[in-house]
């Protein structure tokens, strides 16, 4: 499996921080964002990961991972022109794809669950199988695509930032919601998808219709995100993925300093 960041955009809900900088190299604990998304991919098996950005700051991407070598990993990198959209920048992938299975990320996600068991179990899928999508509950659905669950589990539909009427009108049909987080897994036919869209209202080749793509062919999976788990893309997801990084680190810190208890003979 090969694994793919994207970390293009213009970072504009970001300003003024991101006026002289990728939105991605920003710090997040004591390393800029996008190495979070690398190391889970990194600890997962995946070391052959392609970075997507834009002209203006591929430049200070470059600088900043290099081959990847200190970090583990091998790194290509793609520049996306213009900016439409997070299905636009995954298309430009396919050659580094070439015919694999592949692992995508979103470089402002910040999250605690390891992926290596979704990558071992993804890879293990029959063609049956063709994406699966990593869901978390949060409190401001809006934001995110949405996927609606039946009471088995199974995504039924996904809404690309509903409103609160259509959240309570399928919410009323005993549907579950959760946020698609900017985990993906894909098979090669993720290609041919993204090459028959067309733009949405917004310009842009929208990853949801991607997803529900695969919803139509019956091959999309879902599993949750257990821990915690926060996109990096405004000053308050900012803030809290800092908060939620750092207290992780704290964490981990107790619990090597508890002395181990010594047993009786």
């Amino acid at each position: 499996m090969r694994g793919i960041i994207l970390a293009g955009g213009t970072g504009s809900r970001l300003m003024p921080l991101t006026r002289a900088t990728n939105k991605h190299l920003l710090p997040v604990g004591d390393v800029p964002m996008i190495y979070h998304p690398i190391k889970k991919l990194r600890d997962a098996g995946i070391l052959d990961i392609m970075v997507v950005t834009g002209t203006e700051h591929m430049g200070a991407v470059v600088q900043c991972l290099g081959s990847g070598a200190d970090l583990g990993c091998e790194f290509s990198y793609k520049v996306q022109d213009t900016a439409g959209g997070i299905a636009q920048a995954l298309g430009l992938c396919k050659s580094f794809c070439d015919g694999h299975k592949i692992c995508v990320i979103l470089g402002d996600n910040i999250f605690s669950d390891e992926l290596g068991s979704h990558v071992v179990n993804f890879e293990k899928a029959t063609e049956e199988i063709g994406a699966m999508l990593l869901l978390k509950g949060v409190k401001d659905l809006t934001r995110y695509g949405v996927a609606f669950s039946d009471q088995e589990g199974v995504v039924r539909q996904i809404v690309e930032k509903p409103s609160r009427d259509e959240m309570n009108s399928l919410g009323s049909v005993g549907l579950s919601k959760h946020a698609v987080t900017g985990i993906y897994f894909y098979d090669p036919t993720v290609f041919d998808k993204i090459s028959s869209l067309k733009p949405s209202d917004r310009g842009e080749l929208e990853i949801t219709d991607v997803n529900n793509a695969y919803l139509e062919e019956k091959r999309l999976l879902s599993a949750e995100i257990n821990g915690f788990w926060t996109d990096a893309g405004t000053p308050a997801s900012l803030r809290r993925a800092n908060e939620l990084v750092r207290k992780a680190a704290n964490d981990n810190l107790i619990q090597k300093k508890q002395p181990t208890k010594e047993r009786s003979s």
